[in-house]
C-alpha cells in the first residue's frame, strides 16, 4: 500500500458561521491557490455548507472532508469527516462518542482558552478525543498553544494545527500535515480520519498579527451576541 503526505487545514469557517464571512467556493479556491490538499469547513453547530464544500472540493483539485465545530457542555469540539451534525449542548464525552460512531475524528480546538470555549484538561481526559488542536493561529500569544502541545504529548493525543480562519485571508495560516496510508488518487475523508486517529501528523503554523486578532475578537463577540439572542428567541440553549 502506498503512503501519501497531504496538507490539511482542519478548522475553517464559512459564511454559514455566525462569525464567518466568505462562501465555501472562495475558501476552496484559496486553499488550492496556496497549495493545501484539503480544508475542513467547521461551522458552528451546522454542517450544510461543509458537506456542500466537500462535494465541490474535487473541482478545485482538493480532497473533500466535511466537518463541524460543535458546542458541547464542556466547550467546543471539532467533528472531522462526518456528514451530519451531532446534537449541541451534550456532555463532551457523549459528543466524542457520537462523532466516532459516525465515522469521524473528534478533535478539541483551542483547549484551555475559556474565552473561546476551550475545554479544560480534566474534561478532555475524561472524554478521550482523537486529537488536540495544539496550534491555533488566532491565539494572542504562544502560551496556550505551548500548553496544548505539552498536554497532547503528555497524554498521547494526536496534535493538529488549524487556522481557525473566518475569512479567505487567513486560510492555511496554520495547517496539519498528514501521512495517509493510501495512494494520492485514492485519498478521501475516511483516510484522513484514520491518519488523525493513528497520530500520523505534523503541524505547521504562524499566528495572525496581534492587531488583526484583536479586531477579530471584537467583531466575533458582537456577532456571537446576536447569534445567541437569535437562538434564545428560537428556544435553543445558547452556545457555551
Amino acid at each position: 500500500m502506498g503512503r501519501t503526505t497531504m496538507r490539511v487545514d482542519p478548522h475553517v469557517h464559512s459564511e454559514a458561521s455566525y462569525d464567518g464571512r466568505d462562501p465555501p467556493e472562495l475558501l476552496l479556491e484559496q486553499a488550492a491557490t496556496i497549495g493545501l490538499d484539503a480544508i475542513v469547513i467547521t461551522d458552528h453547530d451546522r454542517i450544510g455548507a461543509s458537506v456542500r464544500a466537500a462535494n465541490l472540493a474535487p473541482e478545485f483539485g482538493l480532497v473533500g472532508i466535511p466537518g463541524v465545530e460543535l458546542s458541547t457542555a464542556a466547550g467546543h469540539l471539532l467533528g472531522i469527516g462526518i456528514e451530519s451534525c451531532p446534537p449541541a449542548g451534550q456532555p463532551l464525552v457523549d459528543s466524542v462518542r457520537w462523532i466516532r460512531e459516525a465515522g469521524g475524528a473528534a478533535v478539541v480546538p483551542h483547549p484551555f482558552q475559556r474565552t473561546r470555549h476551550g475545554a479544560r484538561g480534566k474534561q478532555i481526559v475524561a472524554a478521550e478525543p482523537d486529537g488536540i488542536e495544539t496550534y491555533n493561529a488566532w491565539l494572542f500569544t504562544g502560551y496556550r498553544n505551548r500548553r496544548a502541545a505539552s498536554f497532547a504529548r503528555r497524554d498521547g493525543y494526536t496534535a493538529l494545527a488549524g487556522s481557525d480562519a473566518h475569512s479567505v485571508a487567513t486560510v492555511g495560516r496554520a495547517f496539519t500535515e498528514l501521512t495517509v496510508s493510501t495512494q494520492a488518487d485514492r485519498l478521501g475523508s475516511s483516510q484522513v480520519v484514520t491518519a488523525i486517529r493513528d497520530g500520523a501528523t505534523r503541524i505547521e503554523g504562524r499566528r495572525v498579527p496581534f492587531h488583526r486578532a484583536g479586531a477579530h475578537y471584537l467583531k466575533g463577540a458582537a456577532r456571537k451576541g446576536i447569534y445567541t439572542l437569535q437562538r434564545l428567541g428560537a428556544g435553543i440553549s445558547p452556545i457555551r
